[in-house]
């Protein structure tokens, strides 16, 4: 049985995460201020390259399918239509003022069974979770892009996070297709476990084509051939800030 869920932010990450999880049976609301970023996400959505019409092209839906995702979906920008979910998943951008800012007024405003969740890349969950007056029902959730094909949960739990809370999110996202895997907060170091490793090969990728040593194509030929990734560390970078359309 799906849930109900809320999805704070229409873009690249925002909406891909709001197809993945209507795409698994929960009805999702995705809130955007922006008129033009509700629809190009709602566009991206259907017709997009990772959208609900590949995958059926693909074969990883039916067309009914993917008409039942899509109609499990809404945009809107209405705020207030988040309110009242299990779950709203945060996906506004990586500053950390702004995420403060909306986990306060979604604690506010959100009934006290609403698990809150942050696609931070790296933030502490302890500081979002001190905004609230339910640290318990806060988690770090973070996704990697595109949302609907990459298989990474990484499920950051807090130091007061509950085992209920923990429960939820992996649920939903092992119903998503995904594989989470649940990982203490770090508040001393940016990245959790993902980021950290990724962007420790990031910066050697970008020396070594300072250094004239190679060009940034060839390294990410290399690294792709010798471990096997689906794409090399600069193009990965270049893919998680613009979309992969």
């Amino acid at each position: 049985m799906g849930r109900s869920v809320g999805v704070l932010g229409a873009g690249v990450m925002g909406s891909g995460i709001a197809q993945a999880l209507a795409a698994a049976g929960n009805e999702v609301v995705c809130h955007d201020a922006s008129a033009d970023a509700l629809n190009r996400a709602e566009e991206t959505v259907l017709t997009g390259r990772f959208g609900l019409n590949s995958a059926v092209a693909r074969g990883k839906l039916s067309q009914a399918q993917a008409e039942a995702a899509a109609g499990r979906l809404t945009f809107t920008d209405e705020v207030r239509r988040l309110y009242d979910t299990d779950l709203v998943v945060e996906a506004v951008p990586e500053r950390l003022d702004l995420k403060i800012s909306v986990f306060r007024d979604l604690d506010r405003n959100c009934p006290r069974r609403t698990v809150l969740a942050s696609n931070s890349s790296g933030f502490p969950v302890a500081a979002l979770a001190a905004a609230t007056d339910r640290p318990d029902r806060v988690i770090g959730w973070h996704w990697a892009s595109p949302a609907p094909v990459m298989r990474l949960a990484e499920i950051v739990r807090g130091p007061l996070t509950s085992d209920a809370t923990v429960a939820l999110v992996t649920d939903l996202a092992s119903s998503a297709g995904k594989n989470p895997v649940v990982i203490n907060d770090a508040p001393t170091s940016w990245g959790y476990v993902a980021n950290r490793v990724y962007f420790a090969a990031v910066r050697e990728a970008a020396r070594v084509v300072q250094e004239k040593v190679a060009t940034a194509e060839q390294v990410d030929r290399l690294m792709v051939d010798c471990f096997r990734w689906p794409v090399g560390p600069l193009a990965m970078r270049d893919g998680a800030a613009t979309g992969w359309d």
